[in-house]
């Protein structure tokens, strides 16, 4: 038998060369549940906006991964006591902390599994590896349900400032050609700190900080709230929904067989079984997209017409507007549309539609980014800034939108 070189790097164009640390590591990676992310898209259908948008949840774990070293590398030369065993753990939960994303991420958060979020899916995939790997992702799964007694982990995991935002906005940025999300994430890894078990950012890296809200706010804006990545979004779960109400009523439709079970069940934490995850271990961008090229011939109007939408990217019109829409305007739009396609008010749901957008950089009421000072005391960024960028960035910003045909232009 030949013996595997487990100790393997890869070439990323973000960061240069990334090195797997152990062979637990490299098991991980090679498993069915990771190599999966290949085929999750980072951005869902963003690339319909920005066309080199196309890098997988794979990408993104495996950069997460990368600078979690860096970060360690850091904490220890500062003082930081950390052991190899809770440095392997930080490795895993970090790579593993989005391997529960369904197909196009965040696009189809509750269309395929209505009632359980991504996270506890993640959750449910590192308890089957743990026990496939004998209780080496014990520690891991501490760590990331935040029981384990050093808290500061948990921040590298998750908060406002970790290492999952860290490279999700270098990433996105360099993918989608958005520059104003670029950030300096070797600068901000180097201002890190631990005090009092609370993850701090040494008082000379406020900027740096201030930097990061700002390219995460612009890209928002820009690129995951870019009114046509909304709206192909909504198309797309319409679509789900709408496959979903014909298969309930006995109508057959083609896919593969992950995506009939989750069509023809819905699931919720009481009956998201081990059947179940190994299930949705096999679902992927492919098996919908594969399923929306055929539904785009389907005899339902609504089904097809949507799909069509997707795939020819011809997407409804969207509307951003500064407050609340009319009522009036929405029913208006849709009797239009009843009348010229001879369809049901209901369905019509299905094209006329309205919503909101909140975008909101810094959460000061969640849990903060701390700022250490010189003198060893630990403020709030906002306290801490001296300028008036970081209490702007922190009040939520709201817009609204409507959605409808194009040819309701005409009428």
């Amino acid at each position: 038998m030949i013996a595997t070189n487990k100790l393997k790097i890869f070439n990323d164009p973000i960061y240069g060369f990334i090195t797997i640390p152990n062979t637990l590591i490299y098991d991980l990676i090679q498993h069915p549940y990771f190599q999966r992310l290949r085929r999750i898209s980072q951005m869902g259908l963003t690339y319909l906006v920005y066309p080199g948008a196309n890098h997988t949840r794979f990408h993104h774990a495996l950069g997460c991964m990368h600078i979690m070293q860096k970060a360690v590398q850091t904490l220890r030369f500062k003082g930081v006591l950390i052991s190899d065993d809770e440095e392997n753990a930080l490795y895993v939960a970090i790579l593993l902390h989005d391997i529960g994303h369904g197909p196009f991420s965040h696009a189809m958060e509750h269309s395929i599994v209505e009632d359980v979020h991504h996270e506890e899916i993640s959750l449910y995939f590192m308890n089957a590896l743990n026990v496939e790997f004998d209780g080496q992702l014990s520690l891991a799964i501490q760590i990331f349900k935040g029981e384990y007694h050093r808290k500061f982990m948990l921040q590298l995991i998750s908060s406002q400032l970790d290492m999952d935002r860290m490279d999700y906005l270098k990433r996105d940025s360099f993918y989608s050609g958005v520059a104003e999300g670029n950030i300096n994430s070797d600068r901000l890894i180097q201002m890190m700190n631990v005090q009092d078990d609370v993850l701090v950012i040494e008082e000379k890296g406020i900027y740096s900080v201030e930097k990061f809200l700002v390219a995460r706010r612009l890209m928002y804006w820009q690129a995951y709230l870019h009114k046509t990545s909304v709206v192909a979004e909504l198309t797309l779960t319409k679509i789900l929904k709408r496959a979903k109400e014909l298969t309930s009523k006995g109508v057959k439709l083609w896919c593969s067989e992950p995506l009939s079970f989750f069509l023809n069940h819905k699931i919720s934490h009481e009956t998201f079984t081990i059947e179940t995850l190994k299930t949705f271990a096999l679902l992927d961008d492919y098996d919908v997209m594969g399923a929306i090229k055929s539904w785009q011939f389907n005899d339902d109007f609504v089904l097809s017409s949507l799909s069509k939408m997707i795939i020819n990217r011809d997407l409804l019109k969207i509307i951003m507007l500064d407050e609340k829409l009319d009522a009036e305007k929405l029913t208006n739009f849709k009797t239009k549309l009843t009348n010229l396609y001879n369809i049901s008010e209901k369905d019509a749901t299905y094209f006329v539609f309205k919503g909101k957008l909140k975008n909101q950089a810094y959460n000061k009421e969640s849990e903060p980014i701390s700022i250490v000072k010189k003198d060893k005391t630990i403020e709030n960024l906002v306290d801490s800034s001296d300028q008036l960028q970081v209490r702007a960035l922190s009040k939520a910003v709201t817009k609204y939108f409507i959605c409808f045909p194009k040819v309701l232009l005409d009428n």
